[in-house]
């Protein structure tokens, strides 16, 4: 009898154990999950001085974040979901020019964008697909539930996840991000910008998602562009993505139409 009021008890606790654990508790890219290989194609891994991420939108155009720095030597690859095992779907590619957006500024973030121009165009297959654009620039509104990939840390002071990895993030009115709670106008979040995260923190994206695209209801709204410094998750500092406004978007057309 003793006995098995001792392991009633037990598993008692263990169930109590597991039902204050908080909803955000399984931290990976910051409270996501690793996505099912190549089910999301249209996700591109920069390795240049550091690891970033960008979107296929062409053939041989990626958009990604300005402040990702590459070389002539940065690999762009296509079709890949783990950064070191030989996948026979990965596409390895070089940048040939590199198109900054002309006045972003690394201080303020603002239109923190970059066309890369492939030295190649892609093979277009079931797992190297073209992100589309969206149709106009219109802002997206404060409650849109988002998703985010990328191959960035999965809590702040973890290495780079070898394998992509997506969560679901919220949208955030501007007017709480750029509150003292918040990033209390240092930088200010502008109406370029997209604050997405989860009030309670744990689902963020992190060092190494900078360019990933940020995807909303299906649509294709933003480039992961910043967030607080080694906080990432934090409910202070939800994530910042440049919006693809309809100037973002003009810009981009006319890059792809002008080429080099």
């Amino acid at each position: 009898m003793r006995n098995s009021s001792t392991s009633l008890t037990s598993s008692l606790s263990i169930v109590i154990f597991l039902l204050l654990i908080p909803e955000d508790f399984c931290v990976e890219i910051i409270g996501g999950n690793e996505v099912t290989p190549h089910s999301r194609p249209y996700m591109v891994l920069l390795k240049g001085e550091s690891i970033c991420a960008g979107a296929l939108i062409a053939k041989d155009w990626v958009l990604t974040a300005a402040h990702c720095v590459l070389e002539r030597k940065s690999q762009v690859i296509l079709g890949v979901h783990s950064i070191t095992k030989n996948e026979p779907e990965k596409q390895i590619m070089f940048v040939k020019k590199q198109f900054p957006y002309p006045c972003f500024d690394k201080d303020t973030h603002e239109s923190d964008l970059k066309l890369l121009q492939l030295n190649k165009k892609a093979a277009i297959n079931k797992n190297v697909a073209i992100l589309r654009l969206p149709e106009n620039g219109d802002d997206v509104k404060p409650g849109t539930q988002c998703r985010v990939a990328g191959w960035g840390k999965f809590h702040n002071k973890s290495p780079v996840s070898d394998v992509l990895r997506e969560v679901n993030i919220t949208v955030i009115d501007r007017k709480i991000c750029n509150d003292q709670k918040h990033y209390n106008y240092n930088p200010m979040i502008g109406v370029n910008m997209i604050c997405a995260g989860s009030f309670k923190g744990g689902r963020d994206s992190c060092n190494g998602d900078s360019g990933s695209p940020l995807i909303c209801e299906g649509t294709f709204r933003g480039i992961t562009a910043f967030g607080l410094s080694g906080k990432c998750g934090h409910p202070q500092g939800p994530g910042i993505y440049t919006l693809l406004s309809k100037k973002h978007l003009n810009w981009i057309k006319t890059t792809l139409k002008k080429g080099v």
